[in-house]
């Protein structure tokens, strides 16, 4: 149970990354987003939620195996997940943005 917290975020990350894919892009900071035009909005913000999504997943899975087998060695799983979903938004934000800010 001590890997309860770790789980539930990996959890909130995914909720979180709904609205994104849907193509909400208000999650999204202000500042991140005011250079990417109305018609890219909505692929943008399917980036953002992706990259989310990646990151969310990666602490989820890795807190159950955790939770099943209580090695640590499952960290690994959330750092390549950390790296690949940042990697995603990293790449919606130049692509869409123009650059990170």
């Amino acid at each position: 149970m001590e890997y309860m917290p770790l789980l539930i975020m990996g959890i909130l990350l995914m909720a979180v990354s709904v609205p994104n894919l849907l193509g909400n892009v208000r999650t999204v900071h202000r500042h991140n987003r005011r250079r990417v035009s109305q018609e890219d909005m909505p692929a943008y913000s399917r980036m953002m939620g992706i990259g989310t999504m990646v990151i969310g997943a990666s602490v989820a899975v890795a807190a159950g195996l955790l939770m099943l087998s209580g090695q640590e060695a499952f960290y690994w799983i959330i750092a390549a997940g950390c790296v690949a979903g940042l990697a995603v938004m990293a790449f919606a934000q130049f692509r869409y943005n123009g650059g990170l800010f």
